[in-house]
């Protein structure tokens, strides 16, 4: 594996959005080409590991590792995704206590605590997942789009069904 290639440096204290395909993994930048992130037991780089059998998982160890042996061969990108929505922490405080956290066991929950929530604690002082929140938006938008085809479809073709009151 080469090292990865930016177009723009990493900052002390930015996001590292990497896309492994079906899902992102999150790490944060914490200088001398290294991040540290929170790892479920399948993360792994280069799109190896199943994003499936992270939901499986109740834990996770937080690690720092090369910017390019974690992102392999995926894409990634610089994103701070909340910037817009909170004051970032200053760099070297980001960094300081996510290197204090290496070596932890951490509870880990797909939903609640993933790698884009350990980031966006360390970054703003608070942990949000857009990844989780548009998942979970998707699937009631398609859920109450069930239910609606489903009340449409009883409306169309069993509305017009009269009892048999003659048996």
């Amino acid at each position: 594996m080469a090292p990865v290639r930016y177009d723009k440096k990493p900052e002390v204290g930015d996001l590292i959005d990497i896309n492994r395909g079906s899902y992102h993994h999150w790490a944060v930048y914490v200088g001398d080409g290294c991040v540290v992130h929170l790892a479920p037991p399948c993360e792994a780089p280069g799109g190896q590991s199943a994003s499936v059998m992270s939901v499986l998982t109740d834990r996770a160890l937080v690690k720092k590792e090369e910017l390019w042996v974690v992102v392999g061969n995926d894409k990634w990108k610089i994103n701070n995704i909340l910037d817009d929505k909170y004051e970032p922490r200053p760099g070297h405080i980001i960094a300081k206590e996510a290197c204090a956290l290496v070596g932890q066991e951490w509870p880990y929950c797909v939903i609640r605590g993933n790698c884009e929530h350990f980031v966006t604690e360390l970054r703003y002082g608070k942990a949000e997942s857009r990844q989780v929140r548009q998942v979970l938006t998707a699937g009631v938008g398609a859920a109450v789009a069930v239910v609606a085809a489903a009340a449409l479809a009883g409306l169309l073709f069993g509305g017009s069904r009269k009892e048999n009151k003659n048996t």
